[in-house]
């Protein structure tokens, strides 16, 4: 039988092949590329800057621990993010709890509540703080499957209608997509009826004539083209949209993190949503420009609209505290909402300065939020 001798390297050689091994080995324990799913189009603010930014932070901030390939919307959409996320095929994806009021209440008390709040960068950095303490809300995630890390808002939410609007008479009959529970009592209180669609069914039921306005940011006229279905605007006051789980990740999958790679993925997840909330903002401002070129009116609300508005905003608070301690068991829904009012009041003064500043955002984010999370424990 032939003898088999070993290949032999010189010492400086064996030592180089030995040291490309072990870096090779320890980069395929350490380094994870994460399955990620925005679930929305790719013009979206949910998907860029949220999603493709977040792809370039990820690794920076985790010295290249941690990154992350960006999957289409075949393999999972915001209406099917939940399952997805639950079953592992997503490891990271933008979750809406709007869509799951069951599963989620004490997440949607706040989220519900999106005729309150101003700024988009205050309500997204108030809501934000407020998930990360909020015991019950977490434990609605863990059951889930799912950890929480962020959230943002869309630029304010205006009325984008087939036909004028101006006066409460003309809303009268109107049959309006929502976004929001209440949004819909809203809608009601102004003679009209409450339509639920995801935001990318809106084209279709508008061009079908299955609804006649929608409840959205103006940035809808060119994110999802409604600017071909609609003929009038009203930039009426109607709040941000924030119920959104920016970067949800699989609890299995971040019970693998260490600390540091905890404290990473927070970074990447504040900074992408502190620019998507932003990028909301400039659309906003660049759909008004498209609403003239499409010879779309920009109507100002009379003021018997808008005070008729201010007015259910007042009265409806009481509301949303008896539903949510009917409906869903929240006991101590009026402390839990008083709670988010003082964090958009502490936010508003914090952001004052800085509101257009990213980088002074999450500067903020670091020493208001990220200093008070236990690494260790969270998600856990």
């Amino acid at each position: 039988m032939r003898n088999h001798v070993p290949f032999r390297r010189s010492g400086p050689a064996r030592l180089f092949y030995t040291v490309a091994l072990c870096f090779l080995f320890m980069t395929s324990l350490s380094a994870k590329e994460l399955r990620l799913v925005s679930g929305v189009p790719p013009l979206h603010p949910g998907h860029n800057p949220l999603y493709t930014e977040f792809t370039k932070l990820l690794p920076e901030y985790s010295d290249g621990a941690l990154s992350g390939r960006i999957l289409g919307t075949e393999i999972a959409t915001v209406r099917n993010m939940r399952a997805a996320i639950r079953s592992g095929l997503v490891e990271v994806g933008l979750f809406l709890p709007a869509y799951f009021p069951a599963d989620l209440p004490n997440f949607n008390l706040i989220g519900d509540l999106s005729m309150y709040g101003g700024d988009p960068q205050v309500t997204t950095a108030a809501a934000t703080e407020y998930m990360l303490t909020c015991s019950d809300c977490l434990a609605e995630f863990s059951e889930l499957g799912a950890v929480y890390t962020s959230t943002h808002s869309t630029d304010g939410y205006r009325l984008l209608a087939k036909k004028s609007v101006i006066n409460p008479e003309d809303l009268k009959t109107m049959r309006i997509r929502v976004a929001t529970p209440q949004h819909s009592r809203w809608v009601e209180a102004m003679g009209a009826r409450p339509i639920s669609l995801a935001a990318g069914e809106v084209f279709e039921a508008l061009s079908q004539g299955i609804i006649d306005a929608t409840i959205a940011s103006i940035s809808d006229l060119r994110v999802y083209n409604l600017s071909e279905v609609i003929s009038h605007a009203t930039l009426i006051d109607l709040g941000t949209f924030r119920s959104t789980a920016n970067h949800t990740v699989k609890d299995s999958v971040w019970r693998k993190f260490s600390e540091k790679e905890r404290e990473a993925f927070f970074l990447a997840a504040f900074n992408s949503s502190i620019l998507a909330t932003h990028k909301w903002k400039q659309m906003a401002d660049s759909s008004r420009k498209l609403a003239e070129e499409s010879n779309i009116p920009l109507l100002n609300p009379s003021p018997e609209l808008e005070s008729q508005t201010v007015r259910f905003k007042e009265e409806d608070l009481p509301k949303a505290i008896e539903q949510a301690q009917e409906s869903f068991n929240i006991s101590d829904a009026k402390q839990k909402i008083a709670r988010f009012q003082e964090l958009v009041e502490k936010w508003d003064g914090l952001l004052s300065d800085v509101k257009d500043d990213p980088e002074s955002i999450l500067a903020i984010y670091r020493s208001e939020i990220l200093s008070g999370i236990d690494l260790a424990n969270y998600g856990q």
